[in-house]
């Protein structure tokens, strides 16, 4: 049976996170926050976004126009398989190795597969900050830059932040420097929009969607050329996720996991393969291919 909130938290802190980082976010993302991971890299997603440099490159693959549910479910299912079973299990591989074999057909800076990482430390963190029924601890913060940090490694990107902080710091530098508008940041975050409105019914997406900028700051905005939600929306949005934290805290620890993959896919109703992974385009080449090729 698994314990208590306040036995897993000490059971946390009593880990290192150098050395036991993918235990501890594997309960993170399954069992403490699966919900508030997934909502938080959603965010980390649109902020990626907001750098010209890399919504261009995801413009030009037309994948976000056409197939934004697929690069979505994508996404999520290689992050939750490396979250789930560990970068060290023949799953974790698999995903990796398919992860690096997309990303060798296109030319990426090497900068901005540093901030994309960044995001995926940092958004998680400051969301349960905010909106989570706790905050991480600072052993759960450095499990997660650890985490990302390997895997940044293995996916050969260099020059990567030594420490937490470090990383933190180049990160909101990064934003300073390079959020601005350009029409690829809009027509990739409107065709990401057009997908999460698509998972409402018809009736009521008029009215979620002046809501889904709620959470977006001024420098998103301005970088996506959204116009900001209406004046009590952002509010009372921030008030709800609130609430529900404050409900959630009184609740008692998850029993099973709930990471994105045990949860029903939208591309894949019927289950998924790793060869399944990938812009449509390029699947048989990628399928043809040896995982270092």
């Amino acid at each position: 049976m698994i314990p208590n909130r306040n036995a897993i938290l000490q059971r946390q802190q009593q880990l290192d996170p150098q050395r036991d980082y993918l235990e501890i976010c594997h309960w993170l993302a399954g069992y403490e926050f699966p919900w508030d991971m997934t909502r938080s890299l959603e965010l980390a997603l649109l902020r990626t976004f907001c750098i010209p440099s890399v919504a261009d490159l995801l413009n030009r693959t037309g994948e976000f126009r056409h197939h934004a549910q697929k690069r979505y479910d994508d996404t999520g299912i290689v992050v939750s398989e490396l979250f789930k079973w560990g970068y060290h299990s023949s799953r974790g591989q698999a995903a990796l190795q398919r992860m690096n074999a997309i990303h060798r057909h296109f030319l990426i800076r090497n900068d901005d597969y540093c901030y994309v990482l960044s995001t995926f430390v940092l958004e998680p963190i400051r969301w349960c900050e905010r909106y989570g029924w706790r905050s991480l601890t600072p052993t759960e913060m450095q499990a997660c830059f650890y985490f990302w940090r390997v895997i940044g490694q293995q996916m050969g990107i260099h020059d990567l932040p030594s420490t937490y902080e470090d990383l933190d710091h180049f990160n909101r530098e990064y934003e300073q420097q390079h959020f601005r508008f350009a029409n690829s940041n809009q027509q990739v975050a409107n065709a990401t929009r057009r997908m999460l409105l698509s998972w409402f019914p018809p009736g009521v997406r008029s009215l979620i969607n002046p809501a889904i900028p709620a959470l977006l700051d001024a420098p998103m905005l301005t970088a996506l050329g959204w116009t900001p939600a209406p004046a009590p929306l952002p509010q009372l949005v921030r008030s709800l996720l609130i609430l529900r934290s404050q409900v959630q805290r009184y609740l008692p620890p998850r029993q099973s996991p709930d990471f994105f993959v045990d949860q029903a896919i939208r591309s894949y109703p019927h289950g998924y393969d790793i060869s399944d992974i990938g812009p449509p385009a390029l699947l048989e080449r990628l399928n043809q291919q040896n995982p270092q090729d």
